[in-house]
């Protein structure tokens, strides 16, 4: 098969990014990324386990003059990557669906960045089963992620919705890893190939 040439296959979309110990960017020391998107011009995901310092969802769309039926969203807001850390995205179950700005994404998810999915994250009725608030995104240009996976910078891990969805930032990393059947405590923190 010619290098060039790619089967839906090879692209990662969908799955979760483990960031190896040693990582030299390290805005992704331990991150757990979703992939959102990956081709062979691109790739996008959002970083799932970095809370955004003190900021909840409740909080963000009260500044954002969303009413809220809910006062007690107590979800953290997810620093989803270093691009445009003012845009938000929404990854969230597909019982919510906007048909003109959600992208259905794998395995019964979808994204959306416009503010219909705010007004129902606030609302009782029309809010999403389980769903992430994240500014800013993890970006990579044609053929830059496939070096990253080479050069041993990030585990694949298959996505489920505990470690996508739940509360327990912390320990994220950690349980990817052990999804993997890998110990943290056994990963070198020097990248590279034998």
């Amino acid at each position: 098969m010619d290098r060039d040439t790619h089967d839906e296959a090879d692209f990662l979309a969908g799955r979760l990014l483990v960031a190896m110990p040693g990582i030299e960017d390290e805005r992704f020391e331990r991150a757990v990324l979703y992939l959102c998107a990956h081709d062979s011009e691109q790739a996008m995901g959002l970083t799932v386990n970095r809370p955004v310092e003190g900021l909840t969802v409740f909080e963000l769309l009260d500044k954002l003059g969303v009413r809220s039926e809910i006062k007690t969203l107590g979800d953290l807001v997810l620093l989803g990557g270093p691009v445009e850390l003012e845009r938000g995205f929404v990854l969230h179950t597909d019982d919510f669906n906007s048909p003109d700005s959600t992208i259905h994404l794998t395995d019964g998810l979808g994204l959306t960045a416009t503010r219909d999915v705010l007004d129902a994250i606030g609302s009782r009725i029309r809010r999403p089963r389980r769903s992430i608030l994240a500014l800013g995104y993890a970006g990579w240009g044609p053929g830059q992620l496939e070096q990253e996976v080479r050069d041993n910078v990030w585990l694949i891990c298959d996505a489920d919705e505990d470690l996508l969805f739940d509360d327990d930032h912390e320990h994220k990393w950690t349980r990817a890893l052990a999804k993997l059947g890998i110990s943290a405590d056994h990963l070198s923190t020097q990248a590279g190939r034998a």
